[in-house]
Protein backbone atom coordinates (compact mmCIF):
# COMPACT_ATOMS: atom_id res chain seq x y z
CA UNK A 1 0.00 0.00 0.00
CA UNK A 2 1.25 3.46 -0.94
CA UNK A 3 0.25 5.92 1.79
CA UNK A 4 0.73 9.64 2.29
CA UNK A 5 0.30 10.63 5.94
CA UNK A 6 0.41 14.17 7.32
CA UNK A 7 1.23 15.00 10.92
CA UNK A 8 3.30 11.84 11.01
CA UNK A 9 6.08 12.69 13.44
CA UNK A 10 4.22 12.65 16.76
CA UNK A 11 1.18 11.35 18.62
CA UNK A 12 -1.63 9.88 16.57
CA UNK A 13 0.29 10.32 13.32
CA UNK A 14 3.24 8.39 14.68
CA UNK A 15 0.89 5.63 15.79
CA UNK A 16 -0.66 5.44 12.31
CA UNK A 17 2.78 5.31 10.71
CA UNK A 18 3.94 2.46 12.94
CA UNK A 19 0.71 0.53 12.35
CA UNK A 20 1.47 0.53 8.61
CA UNK A 21 5.22 -0.02 8.89
CA UNK A 22 5.47 -3.40 7.22
CA UNK A 23 7.18 -4.95 4.20
CA UNK A 24 5.41 -4.02 0.99
CA UNK A 25 4.08 -0.70 2.28
CA UNK A 26 5.39 2.63 1.00
CA UNK A 27 5.00 5.52 3.42
CA UNK A 28 5.35 9.23 2.70
CA UNK A 29 5.55 10.64 6.22
CA UNK A 30 4.90 14.37 6.31
CA UNK A 31 5.58 17.00 8.95
CA UNK A 32 5.58 20.77 9.03
CA UNK A 33 9.38 21.00 9.26
CA UNK A 34 12.45 18.76 9.56
CA UNK A 35 12.89 17.43 13.08
CA UNK A 36 14.50 14.60 15.04
CA UNK A 37 11.00 13.16 15.55
CA UNK A 38 10.41 12.92 11.81
CA UNK A 39 13.81 11.36 11.23
CA UNK A 40 13.08 8.89 14.01
CA UNK A 41 9.72 7.70 12.67
CA UNK A 42 11.10 7.35 9.14
CA UNK A 43 13.98 5.25 10.47
CA UNK A 44 11.69 3.15 12.65
CA UNK A 45 9.33 2.41 9.77
CA UNK A 46 12.25 1.42 7.55
CA UNK A 47 13.54 -0.87 10.28
CA UNK A 48 10.17 -2.64 10.25
CA UNK A 49 10.49 -3.30 6.54
CA UNK A 50 8.49 -0.47 4.97
CA UNK A 51 9.80 1.87 2.33
CA UNK A 52 9.54 5.24 4.06
CA UNK A 53 10.41 8.81 3.17
CA UNK A 54 10.07 12.05 5.07
CA UNK A 55 8.46 15.10 3.47
CA UNK A 56 8.03 18.55 4.98
CA UNK A 57 5.94 21.62 4.37
CA UNK A 58 3.69 24.15 6.07
CA UNK A 59 0.10 23.09 5.40
CA UNK A 60 -1.09 26.64 6.05
CA UNK A 61 0.56 27.43 2.70
CA UNK A 62 -1.97 26.57 0.01
CA UNK A 63 0.74 25.26 -2.33
CA UNK A 64 2.04 22.65 0.13
CA UNK A 65 -0.62 19.89 -0.11
CA UNK A 66 -0.31 19.48 -3.87
CA UNK A 67 3.49 19.47 -3.64
CA UNK A 68 3.46 16.73 -1.00
CA UNK A 69 1.09 14.62 -3.10
CA UNK A 70 3.23 15.11 -6.21
CA UNK A 71 6.45 14.17 -4.43
CA UNK A 72 4.93 11.05 -2.87
CA UNK A 73 3.20 9.91 -6.05
CA UNK A 74 6.37 10.37 -8.10
CA UNK A 75 8.41 8.39 -5.57
CA UNK A 76 5.91 5.53 -5.31
CA UNK A 77 4.42 5.49 -8.78
CA UNK A 78 1.03 6.60 -7.47
CA UNK A 79 -0.95 6.53 -4.23
CA UNK A 80 -3.43 4.10 -2.71
CA UNK A 81 -4.29 6.07 0.41
CA UNK A 82 -4.06 9.53 1.91
CA UNK A 83 -4.44 10.11 5.64
CA UNK A 84 -4.93 13.75 6.55
CA UNK A 85 -3.99 13.79 10.20
CA UNK A 86 -2.21 17.12 10.74
CA UNK A 87 -4.12 19.63 12.81
CA UNK A 88 -3.61 22.59 15.11
CA UNK A 89 -5.53 24.24 17.93
CA UNK A 90 -5.41 27.69 19.47
CA UNK A 91 -7.48 28.61 22.51
CA UNK A 92 -9.76 31.62 22.55
CA UNK A 93 -13.38 32.66 22.90
CA UNK A 94 -15.04 33.40 19.58
CA UNK A 95 -16.18 36.84 20.74
CA UNK A 96 -12.58 38.02 21.01
CA UNK A 97 -10.84 35.70 18.54
CA UNK A 98 -8.52 37.36 16.06
CA UNK A 99 -9.41 36.84 12.41
CA UNK A 100 -5.89 35.64 11.71
CA UNK A 101 -6.29 32.82 14.26
CA UNK A 102 -9.58 31.75 12.67
CA UNK A 103 -8.00 31.72 9.21
CA UNK A 104 -4.93 29.76 10.33
CA UNK A 105 -6.97 27.05 12.06
CA UNK A 106 -9.24 26.62 9.04
CA UNK A 107 -6.31 26.68 6.62
CA UNK A 108 -4.62 23.73 8.34
CA UNK A 109 -7.58 21.78 9.72
CA UNK A 110 -10.05 22.12 6.85
CA UNK A 111 -8.54 23.68 3.74
CA UNK A 112 -5.40 21.52 3.66
CA UNK A 113 -7.36 18.22 3.80
CA UNK A 114 -9.47 19.47 0.89
CA UNK A 115 -6.37 20.44 -1.09
CA UNK A 116 -4.71 17.10 -0.30
CA UNK A 117 -7.80 15.28 -1.48
CA UNK A 118 -8.05 17.44 -4.59
CA UNK A 119 -4.43 16.82 -5.55
CA UNK A 120 -4.62 13.12 -4.76
CA UNK A 121 -7.90 12.56 -6.62
CA UNK A 122 -6.45 11.27 -9.91
CA UNK A 123 -4.10 8.91 -8.08
CA UNK A 124 -6.85 7.57 -5.81
CA UNK A 125 -9.18 7.17 -8.78
CA UNK A 126 -6.54 5.13 -10.59
CA UNK A 127 -5.95 2.87 -7.58
CA UNK A 128 -9.56 2.78 -6.33
CA UNK A 129 -8.07 4.06 -3.11
CA UNK A 130 -9.13 5.65 0.16
CA UNK A 131 -8.92 9.03 1.84
CA UNK A 132 -9.16 9.29 5.64
CA UNK A 133 -9.33 12.52 7.60
CA UNK A 134 -8.64 12.68 11.32
CA UNK A 135 -11.23 15.03 12.80
CA UNK A 136 -12.12 15.22 16.51
CA UNK A 137 -14.94 14.68 18.96
CA UNK A 138 -14.83 18.49 19.12
CA UNK A 139 -16.20 18.49 15.60
CA UNK A 140 -19.16 16.42 16.76
CA UNK A 141 -19.95 18.33 19.95
CA UNK A 142 -18.80 21.89 20.69
CA UNK A 143 -15.70 22.53 22.73
CA UNK A 144 -16.05 26.09 23.96
CA UNK A 145 -12.93 28.16 24.38
CA UNK A 146 -10.90 26.49 21.64
CA UNK A 147 -11.38 29.23 19.09
CA UNK A 148 -12.04 28.00 15.56
CA UNK A 149 -11.09 24.40 16.35
CA UNK A 150 -14.58 22.93 16.76
CA UNK A 151 -16.02 24.77 13.73
CA UNK A 152 -13.06 23.68 11.59
CA UNK A 153 -13.30 20.05 12.64
CA UNK A 154 -17.06 20.04 12.09
CA UNK A 155 -16.47 21.43 8.61
CA UNK A 156 -13.90 18.69 8.01
CA UNK A 157 -16.49 16.01 8.76
CA UNK A 158 -18.90 17.57 6.26
CA UNK A 159 -16.07 17.84 3.72
CA UNK A 160 -15.56 14.09 4.06
CA UNK A 161 -19.26 13.41 3.53
CA UNK A 162 -19.41 15.55 0.40
CA UNK A 163 -16.23 14.06 -1.09
CA UNK A 164 -17.55 10.57 -0.39
CA UNK A 165 -20.65 11.28 -2.43
CA UNK A 166 -18.77 12.92 -5.28
CA UNK A 167 -16.15 10.18 -5.54
CA UNK A 168 -18.12 7.02 -4.77
CA UNK A 169 -18.78 6.18 -8.42
CA UNK A 170 -15.04 6.28 -9.07
CA UNK A 171 -14.39 3.68 -6.40
CA UNK A 172 -12.74 6.09 -3.95
CA UNK A 173 -13.78 5.74 -0.32
CA UNK A 174 -13.67 8.81 1.94
CA UNK A 175 -14.14 8.56 5.69
CA UNK A 176 -13.22 10.30 8.93
CA UNK A 177 -12.23 9.23 12.41
CA UNK A 178 -12.92 11.51 15.37
CA UNK A 179 -10.71 10.75 18.37
CA UNK A 180 -11.78 11.45 21.93
CA UNK A 181 -9.25 12.25 24.63
CA UNK A 182 -5.96 10.67 23.60
CA UNK A 183 -2.66 10.54 25.48
CA UNK A 184 0.05 12.06 23.32
CA UNK A 185 3.20 14.11 23.88
CA UNK A 186 1.03 17.23 23.76
CA UNK A 187 -1.32 16.03 26.50
CA UNK A 188 1.29 14.17 28.55
CA UNK A 189 1.58 16.97 31.18
CA UNK A 190 -2.13 16.55 32.00
CA UNK A 191 -1.80 12.81 32.54
CA UNK A 192 1.36 13.23 34.58
CA UNK A 193 -0.95 14.62 37.27
CA UNK A 194 -2.60 11.54 38.86
CA UNK A 195 -5.65 13.51 40.04
CA UNK A 196 -6.33 15.01 36.61
CA UNK A 197 -5.81 11.66 34.91
CA UNK A 198 -8.17 9.91 37.31
CA UNK A 199 -10.81 12.62 36.85
CA UNK A 200 -10.70 12.22 33.09
CA UNK A 201 -10.72 8.43 33.27
CA UNK A 202 -13.81 8.59 35.48
CA UNK A 203 -15.67 10.46 32.73
CA UNK A 204 -14.93 7.88 30.05
CA UNK A 205 -17.26 4.86 30.19
CA UNK A 206 -14.34 2.57 29.29
CA UNK A 207 -12.40 4.13 32.22
CA UNK A 208 -9.18 4.69 30.33
CA UNK A 209 -7.55 7.39 28.25
CA UNK A 210 -7.19 6.59 24.56
CA UNK A 211 -3.80 5.86 23.04
CA UNK A 212 -2.52 6.69 19.54
CA UNK A 213 -2.73 2.98 18.75
CA UNK A 214 -6.50 3.08 19.31
CA UNK A 215 -6.87 5.59 16.49
CA UNK A 216 -4.28 3.89 14.31
CA UNK A 217 -6.33 0.70 14.41
CA UNK A 218 -9.45 2.50 13.19
CA UNK A 219 -7.50 4.19 10.39
CA UNK A 220 -6.02 0.83 9.37
CA UNK A 221 -9.54 -0.60 9.15
CA UNK A 222 -10.76 2.33 7.03
CA UNK A 223 -7.87 1.86 4.60
CA UNK A 224 -8.30 -1.89 4.41
CA UNK A 225 -10.46 -4.09 2.15
CA UNK A 226 -12.57 -4.82 5.26
CA UNK A 227 -14.04 -1.31 4.82
CA UNK A 228 -14.62 -1.74 1.07
CA UNK A 229 -18.34 -0.85 1.35
CA UNK A 230 -17.94 1.98 3.85
CA UNK A 231 -17.79 5.61 2.76
CA UNK A 232 -18.91 9.00 4.01
CA UNK A 233 -18.74 7.95 7.65
CA UNK A 234 -17.26 9.55 10.74
CA UNK A 235 -16.16 6.96 13.29
CA UNK A 236 -16.31 8.56 16.73
CA UNK A 237 -13.55 6.85 18.71
CA UNK A 238 -13.88 8.19 22.24
CA UNK A 239 -14.44 5.23 24.54
CA UNK A 240 -18.12 6.18 24.76
CA UNK A 241 -17.42 9.62 26.23
CA UNK A 242 -19.76 11.83 24.20
CA UNK A 243 -22.63 9.40 24.50
CA UNK A 244 -22.36 9.30 28.29
CA UNK A 245 -23.56 12.82 29.11
CA UNK A 246 -26.85 11.75 30.69
CA UNK A 247 -25.09 9.29 32.99
CA UNK A 248 -23.47 12.28 34.71
CA UNK A 249 -26.76 14.00 35.54
CA UNK A 250 -27.57 14.16 39.23
CA UNK A 251 -30.83 12.45 40.15
CA UNK A 252 -31.01 10.15 37.14
CA UNK A 253 -33.44 7.20 37.56
CA UNK A 254 -32.10 3.97 39.03
CA UNK A 255 -33.80 0.66 39.60
CA UNK A 256 -34.37 -0.94 43.01
CA UNK A 257 -31.66 -3.47 42.20
CA UNK A 258 -29.10 -0.67 41.59
CA UNK A 259 -29.78 1.03 44.94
Amino acid sequence: MRILLTGASKGIGRGIALRHAAPGNHLALCASAPSPELESIVAECRAKGAEAMGLTGNLADGATPARLVTEAAQAFGGLDSVVSNAGIVAAGRLSILEEASWDRIFSVNTRSPWLLAKAAHPHLAASKGAFVAVSSMSGVEPYAGTGAYSPAKAALIMLVRVLAQEWAAEGIRVNAVSPGIIETAMTAPIYADPAKKAAREALVPMHRIGQPEDIAGVVAFLLSPDAAYLTGQNLLTDGGLLGSIQSHLAGRPVSERER
